[in-house]
């Protein structure tokens, strides 16, 4: 339900899962912990992918939902964190 307003931060297209992919994945997860990624491409490998991008980016797979795959990493700084887990 967080993930709700969001829009898609980074999209997945013919290239894949690049480095440069991942690193985009990551930084964003550094800024705001709760994102979306949307596959514009390669949708058929989206589950696939998206555990991929979990496990490379040390985040949760919170969701998929059509083409659009939610992670969450909770910031190491407790002062910088936006989400409260109970």
């Amino acid at each position: 339900g967080l993930a709700h307003h969001l829009k898609p931060v980074v999209q997945v297209g013919k290239q894949g899962l690049m480095d440069n992919l991942i690193t985009t994945v990551s930084q964003a997860l550094d800024a705001h912990e709760l994102i979306k990624v949307k596959f514009v491409d390669l949708k058929r490998r989206k589950e696939e992918l998206s555990r991929e991008i979990a496990t490379r980016t040390q985040s949760e797979l919170a969701g998929l939902v059509g083409n659009i795959a939610i992670f969450y990493r909770q910031h190491a700084d407790a002062e910088k964190r936006k989400i409260r887990l109970p």
